[in-house]
This record gives C-alpha cells, sequence and structure tokens, in this order.
C-alpha cells in the first residue's frame, strides 16, 4: 500500500494533470454515476473519463446533523454534531484496464461539533479538575470547526474505464486538517478561578488538537454509461 508520504506528492501532480488534460475530453469519454455509503455518510457523484490513466470525479457526502447529551469531566454538554463535504478529485490508474486508482484532490467541507453546557441550578460542576455548585446562570461553550477546504489522499478501486453497467467502487484516505476550537464562557463572573477555566479551557484544546485528519472508508456501486 503506498505510504501517505507518497501519495501527498502525488496529490499535486494528479491535480495538475487532471487540469492540464480537461481540454482533451470529448463527447466519445465515458461517464459514470455512483453512490456509496460509509464514512463521511452517504454519498452521491459523477466521474468522467479523460483516458486509461486518469479520471475526474466531483461528489458530495453528508452525515447531516445529530444531537446528543453527555458529560465530559464533570460538565454536562449538549451537543450537536455536523458532517456534510463537497469532494473534487482527480484518480490515477497506474496499470491499464485494472481498478486499482491513487486519488488526490481537495473537500470542501461543513463540518462542526457545538457543545452547549449544561448547568442546573445546585448542581455539581467540576472546572479544572475543582467542584462548584452552579447556580443556574453559567455557561461554557465550544465550538469545534474543520477548515473549509482540506486537501485529500487516499487509495481507492473502481471509475476506471471499462464496458457500461454496473460496477463496484471503494475508497480509503483522508482530509487533511487540524480542527479549530472556539470557546465562551462567563464562569469567571460567577466565582469560577480563572486558572481552573484555563485548565479546563487547555483540556479542551488538548483533545480539539488530535484531529488532524477526517477519514473516508466508503463502499458502493456505480453505472458506467
Amino acid at each position: 500500500m503506498p505510504s501517505l508520504n507518497l501519495l501527498l506528492r502525488c496529490a499535486p501532480l494528479l491535480l495538475s494533470t487532471a487540469l492540464l488534460s480537461g481540454g482533451l475530453m470529448t463527447s466519445a469519454q465515458a461517464g459514470e454515476a455512483y453512490g456509496a455509503v460509509g464514512f463521511p455518510g452517504v454519498l452521491g457523484g459523477y466521474a468522467q473519463t479523460v483516458n486509461e490513466h486518469l479520471v475526474l470525479r466531483a461528489d458530495y457526502a453528508t452525515l447531516g446533523s445529530h444531537n446528543k447529551d453527555g458529560e465530559r469531566e464533570g460538565i454536562n454538554y449538549r451537543s450537536k454534531l455536523k458532517l456534510a463535504r463537497v469532494g473534487l478529485f482527480a484518480d490515477y490508474f497506474p496499470a491499464r484496464g485494472s481498478g486499482f486508482r491513487l486519488t488526490g484532490g481537495l473537500t470542501v467541507n461543513d463540518m462542526s461539533l457545538k457543545l452547549r453546557s449544561n448547568m442546573p441550578a445546585g448542581s455539581t460542576i467540576n472546572v479544572g479538575g475543582v467542584n462548584y455548585i452552579a447556580t443556574g446562570n453559567e455557561y461554557l461553550n465550544a465550538d469545534v470547526k474543520i477548515p473549509k477546504v482540506t486537501p485529500y489522499v487516499g487509495i481507492g478501486w473502481g471509475h476506471h474505464r471499462r464496458e457500461p453497467g454496473w460496477g463496484l467502487i471503494a475508497d480509503l484516505g483522508v482530509s487533511i486538517g487540524k480542527a479549530k476550537l472556539d470557546v465562551d464562557t462567563n464562569l469567571a463572573s460567577y466565582g469560577v478561578q480563572q486558572a481552573d477555566i484555563d485548565r479546563e479551557v487547555r483540556d479542551l484544546r488538548d483533545d480539539v488538537a488530535k484531529v488532524r485528519v477526517v477519514p473516508q472508508l466508503s463502499l458502493g456501486a456505480s453505472y458506467r454509461f
């Protein structure tokens, strides 16, 4: 399996080749509609063959929005997760007639996690490792966002030039981009020590800093015209 460094080096070449080859398309080149499921959700798209080694694709994938309540280190949160993206890809097929491919491209993302604290009056909250009694007016809210545009590298199967009809497609790859965190809180106005707030926010940032890629793992079918 090609290393990530190899795929990263290939991605700009694939995109450059795609742009240079765009003018070579003719009505004789076959198109393909496709759909798949997996992560990041249900997707649908269209692929256009340029030649035996190159295919250009665009698709849309989404998991929709999901709400969930939970606790993190002594604070209850109401969370809302949203995952959607548009992908623009160039597939390179090293071996003529084979469905194995290297993929490079870009994803345009609408991916976020909103955390809204729930601190009822009289409840015990833990901020930075220290317990406090909530008055009901405090809040600590956080927004986690994936960058709007990220490079994509991966490998896959399918979309190669073949006879019209149904085919199998599969993708394994990553969109590369470090998640960002925004925090809004009024805890200091209700007697919570700033040092405790700073520790709590630092813990959140440390967790978010671990998110550096958004994986894609999907399996589906295509129909070639």
